[in-house]
């Protein structure tokens, strides 16, 4: 008797195909395209609103932090309320176990969805880029399109790092989505009431070292034509620490079966 060994797949190919797999459900989700997209621009409206009205604490801030603080929420939306959940629930439908049992390696099947969840990162960069430039009359360079691109990936890796913990420490989908849900308006009141300074220098200082206020700071600094500062580098570290950390967290408990 002659055994016949299977032939496993080219990586390249079972990539490709994972890839196709998830950008076909994410363009089919709904909810993904308007926390993509739809968050971030009604962000851009009520901040345009806002730098129109006096006395408006957040309108003095500026354009730039108004347009880094829609790309952040974008951002974070797209990984706190669509990544995290999602996978949650993928593990509680069995898909995870379905996959693992063909010869697609583990890591190619996070490795589909993060490569996915980038290319969402680049997209809402452009609407968000677009959009406020045109609502408040600004226009960049190519330089600055590329350092804007460069730190939404490093954001969403940031952001996708939150949510890895969440769905490492947390089995149940209920449980994932009530917790991002409460996690994702501790952040935006965070960053809203940061900018804004209503709640005093204190919290203000506090905000900006959240991983919200980290991000909007080093988007508002891409934006600048200002010499660089000594808070925009620690905002690179402060971001990189929680990609670390939350990632590594995520990494080390994450679990493919729901029980």
């Amino acid at each position: 008797m002659t055994d016949t060994a299977i032939a496993r797949p080219p990586i390249g190919l079972t990539l490709r195909s994972l890839v196709g797999a998830d950008l076909a459900v994410i363009l089919r989700s709904r909810q993904t395209l308007i926390l993509n997209l739809a968050v971030p621009i009604i962000i851009l409206i009520i901040t345009n609103q806002a730098t129109h009205r006096a006395g408006s604490a957040i309108g003095a801030a500026g354009p730039s932090l108004m347009i880094a603080m829609a790309l952040t929420y974008g951002l974070l939306s797209s990984a706190l309320l669509g990544y995290s959940i999602t996978v949650a629930r993928d593990r509680e439908a069995g898909v995870f176990q379905r996959l693992r049992v063909t010869p697609t390696p583990t890591w190619a099947i996070m490795l589909s969805r993060l490569i996915v969840q980038f290319a969402a990162a680049i997209a809402t960069a452009i609407v968000v880029i677009v959009v406020g430039g045109i609502m408040h009359g600004l226009s960049y360079d190519a330089g600055t399109y590329l350092l804007i691109f460069a730190v939404a990936i490093y954001g969403a890796a940031m952001f996708l790092g939150i949510g890895q913990a969440v769905v490492g420490l947390i089995r149940s989908s209920g449980a994932v989505n009530a917790v991002g849900r409460v996690l994702y308006i501790v952040l935006i009141l965070l960053g809203i009431l940061g900018v804004s300074g209503v709640l005093g220098d204190t919290f203000t200082n506090i905000a900006k070292w959240t991983p919200v206020g980290a991000l909007m700071t080093l988007f508002t600094a891409v934006q600048s034509t200002a010499a660089w500062t000594s808070d925009d580098g620690w905002a690179i570290v402060a971001i990189g620490a929680y990609l670390v950390v939350f990632a590594g967290i995520g990494i080390r408990w994450f679990q493919w079966e729901a029980r």
